[in-house]
């Protein structure tokens, strides 16, 4: 049986396919989001066959308890999938029973009911300031074609100096940070939009990769270009981020998501307020942003362990 097959009955399989509509139309999430909803709906169809005795349809939904989602859940756990994942997979599943309740073809409530799989407590691993500048320095990058290494110092300074997410930063048209330019209007997760000032080390970088691109930098396309002119993939921001790492001798967690992590984490340092980080990084909650705190605490004891004496 294939894994991408989804099985269900007619009726189940539209009401599906228009609640998947929905999160990319009105509620305008995340494509990796989606992918991610549309995966574990899959997943849990799939289990509801043998379950159920055969593709389940809209009847069947009707019908869920409690116990039949701690089943699947209990059936994905034999697969190896983590807490994490299982969290996701259920939050995805409720996602869609809200949608066919809200359309009188589901009860939600067992759902809702049901407790989501306790999280194990992970804490950011940011970079150390003198690691984050050497990676956003020009100077280090690896790329032979000047144009290249200074598109890549210019992407990596974003994420560093602004705090931005790589989709984010790949997102800038032509038409942003030009000429006396020093704040950015960022969409981020869910649409949420978010102003976030640029630092004149960034702006500078960015200049510089304009002065050297061989691209027309049209203002509705791609600010950052691929080595054939198209538009810059997530992938080889990744894979420089890897090559700098080897050369720099950088640890496992020097990735470009961790340049967003290292630049809260640097502002908690210096004495940044939590709610000001909150805006500058688009997190919708509070509490995302308090993990940072953690990570601020854990240095602390790590230097008090290093150098007081009585350590």
């Amino acid at each position: 049986m294939s894994e991408f097959l989804v099985i269900a009955r007619p009726d189940l399989l539209a009401a599906r396919e228009e609640w998947l509509k929905t999160l990319a139309g009105e509620r305008r999430l995340a494509a990796l989001t989606l992918e991610a909803y549309e995966r574990d709906t899959r997943q849990f169809l799939r289990f509801l066959t043998g379950h159920c005795g055969g593709a389940p349809g809209l009847a069947d939904i009707r019908e869920l308890r409690p116990a039949d989602l701690r089943a699947f859940l209990a059936w994905r756990r034999r697969d190896g999938v983590g807490a994490r994942s299982l969290g996701r997979g259920l939050a995805g599943i409720r996602s869609l029973l809200r949608h066919l309740e809200r359309r009188g073809l589901a009860n939600a409530a067992g759902a809702a009911a049901l407790r989501s799989p306790r999280q194990p407590r992970s804490l950011p691993r940011p970079l150390q300031a003198s690691e984050a500048r050497r990676v956003v320095s020009a100077g280090e990058q690896l790329a032979e074609e000047p144009w290249i290494a200074a598109r890549n110092a210019a992407v990596l300074t974003l994420l560093y100096g602004c705090g931005l997410r790589i989709s984010e930063a790949l997102g800038l048209t032509g038409g942003d940070l030009g000429a006396g330019e020093s704040v950015l209007r960022i969409t981020g997760k869910g649409g949420k939009t978010r102003l976030v000032p640029v630092l004149p080390a960034a702006l500078q970088s960015v200049a510089e990769y304009r002065r050297l691109c061989p691209f027309v930098l049209d203002t509705e396309k791609p600010l950052f270009r691929g080595a054939r002119g198209g538009p810059l993939a997530a992938a080889i921001v990744q894979r420089e981020m890897r090559r700098l790492r080897s050369a720099l001798g950088l640890p496992d967690n020097a990735t470009p998501h961790a340049l967003r992590h290292s630049f809260a984490t640097h502002l908690l340092g210096r004495g940044g307020d939590l709610r000001t980080i909150q805006e500058l990084l688009g997190h919708a909650s509070l509490s995302t942003t308090q993990v940072y705190t953690g990570v601020d605490t854990e240095r602390l004891l790590d230097v008090y362990a290093s150098a007081h004496p009585r350590a």
